[in-house]
């Protein structure tokens, strides 16, 4: 950017394929020697470009989901790389009523709605992931809306600092819809308010915030409220 003096992330062309999401944390140094030359293209279009030139991966099936868990399940994966044992344990809601029993709760992500195998008489979401006691914390739509997020291990690409409060839209997840929000810092940490109560905010999970096509920069999810 002429302006700023900034080598700054956008997102790609291809809506579908794009990956500015978890690429939010690259430095300006890192930027200034880094070349997305699919970026312009969308992904037919790059299909065709590699049959044209006899490249065999041309009709090559897309990754999905996590490329080095071939077969989807990443619980036994974690389990097979960390020594750790998830065993059962309960569900309860949010006034501490049991409703059944969990299968380990990495099998579990924060808003989460199906495969609980616990009945209500309205929908029930993954509100909480309680280690200490194992323990799954479920609850109705209404306690799943999270109104702000602090963000650590913050990096910003297309301003230097975010001074006086900076109007955004927000990604929470990869798959998530960009959502309206404004953004302050205190200290080193982001704070995201947004306009509407989002769901499936989970600490751990980036968050990167957008102006447009452009990346402001992100954080990881350290709390929400």
């Amino acid at each position: 950017d002429e302006t700023s003096g900034k080598y700054i992330l956008k997102k790609a062309l291809d809506s579908t394929k794009d990956q500015s999401y978890v690429l939010y944390n690259l430095t300006q140094e890192q930027l200034a020697h880094t070349l997305f030359p699919l970026g312009t293209y969308e992904k037919t279009e790059a299909r065709k470009i590699a049959e044209a030139n006899g490249l065999l991966n041309a009709h090559k099936h897309d990754s999905q989901d996590i490329c080095f868990v071939p077969d989807g399940d990443y619980a036994t994966f974690i389990e097979e790389h960390t020594g750790a044992t998830f065993v059962p344990g309960p569900i309860v809601d949010e006034a501490g009523t049991v409703l059944g029993k969990h299968y380990g709760l990495v099998h579990y992500t924060i808003g989460q709605r199906k495969g609980l195998g616990v009945a209500a008489g309205h929908p029930l979401f993954v509100l909480k992931k309680d280690a200490k006691t194992n323990t799954l914390v479920v609850g109705p739509a209404t306690s799943a809306g999270v109104h702000e997020v602090v963000a650590n291990d913050v990096n910003l690409i297309s301003v230097a600092e975010i001074a006086e409060p900076l109007t955004v839209e927000a990604k929470v997840n990869y798959r998530a819809t960009p959502h309206k929000a404004v953004v302050r810092m205190k200290g080193e940490k982001l704070i995201v308010t947004f306009e509407e109560p989002v769901r499936a905010v989970a600490p751990g999970q980036a968050m990167v915030l957008y102006q447009g096509d452009v990346v402001v920069g992100g954080g990881t999810i350290e709390s929400t409220r």
